[in-house]
C-alpha cells in the first residue's frame, strides 16, 4: 500500500512512522509512507496557504491552489485515482468497518488541514471520502490521520505477527473483545477463569463469545442495535438482563 499525506507539519509524522507496527510494516515493504508539505506548492511570494473567507467570518480558510498543485504532482503518473481522504469534523465518523474497507486499497491520500477549514472546491474536486475520528475538534488533521493510518495498516496481510489478531479485535466482529489473561494463573489472589485452563477449546470458544457479548451489552449496548442474534445469544442476553436488574 502507498500512503501519502498532505500536511503543513510533516515532521509530526516522523516519530509515528518510525515506531512499532507502522515501522515494521514499512521495513517489510508492506506499506510506503510519504508526507508532503503542501506549503512548498504555494505560488505566492509569502508562501501563504490560507486567506480570509469570502463573506466574512472568524478564522482563516485553506486556499485551493497549494493543495490542488500538490495533488497534481502526486497523481501525475498514476493510471488509477487513489482514495483521497479529507480529515474534517464534518466527515463520517471513522469505524472499524471503514478501516477494513480502506485496507483493501492500493493507494490512500490523506489531506490534513489547519485553521478554520478548507475552500469548498477542495472537497468538490479532489476528495473521495471525508472522515472524523469523533465529535470533537483538533488543531489540525494530522493526529486524526495518524489514528486512521494505524488502524488501517495493521489490517494489511503480514503486518501483525498473527493475522488472526485483527480478525478478533474489538469491533471487527461487531462486538467488544472478550477478557484476556496471561501468566501467572493466580496473581495476588486474582485467578484466571478455570475454563481457560481446561484445554477444552470448544468450551473456551463458548466462554469467549459469551463474555464478548456481555461486555458489549454492559459497556456499549448501542453496538447491539440491529444485530441478528442466535438462539444461544438471545438466552445469554436474557441472563445478562437479570444480572443488570439485581
Amino acid at each position: 500500500m502507498k500512503v501519502d499525506i498532505l500536511s503543513l507539519f510533516p515532521e509530526m509524522f516522523s516519530g509515528v512512522f518510525q515506531q512499532s507496527i507502522l515501522k515494521k510494516a514499512s521495513d517489510k515493504g508492506l506499506v510506503d509512507f510519504e508526507v508532503t508539505d503542501f506549503r512548498k506548492y504555494t505560488t505566492n511570494k509569502h508562501h501563504k496557504v490560507d486567506d480570509y473567507p469570502y463573506g466574512g467570518g472568524a478564522g482563516m480558510v485553506l486556499m485551493p491552489q497549494p493543495i490542488f498543485d500538490a495533488m497534481d504532482h502526486l497523481t501525475q503518473d498514476l493510471t488509477q485515482k487513489p482514495r483521497v481522504i479529507l480529515m474534517t469534523p464534518q466527515g463520517t465518523t471513522f469505524k472499524q468497518k471503514h478501516a477494513e474497507e480502506l485496507a483493501q486499497e492500493d493507494h490512500l491520500v490523506f489531506i490534513c488541514g489547519h485553521y478554520e477549514g478548507y475552500d469548498e472546491r477542495i472537497r468538490e474536486a479532489l476528495v473521495t471520502d471525508e472522515f472524523s475520528i469523533g465529535d470533537f475538534v483538533l488543531t489540525g488533521g494530522e493526529l486524526a490521520s495518524m489514528v486512521m493510518i494505524d488502524s488501517i495498516v495493521r489490517l494489511l496481510p503480514g503486518v501483525l505477527g498473527n493475522d488472526d489478531s485483527a480478525v478478533t479485535d474489538s469491533f471487527s466482529t461487531g462486538l467488544l473483545e472478550h477478557p484476556q489473561y496471561t501468566r501467572p494463573s493466580d496473581f495476588r489472589g486474582m485467578k484466571v477463569p478455570e475454563v481457560l485452563l481446561s484445554g477444552n477449546h470448544a468450551l473456551i470458544d463458548t466462554w469467549r463469545r459469551k463474555e464478548s457479548l456481555y461486555r458489549t451489552f454492559h459497556r456499549r449496548p448501542d453496538l447491539l442495535e440491529g444485530r441478528t442474534f442466535t438462539k444461544e445469544e438471545l438466552a445469554w442476553l436474557e441472563e445478562f438482563k437479570k444480572i443488570e436488574e439485581k
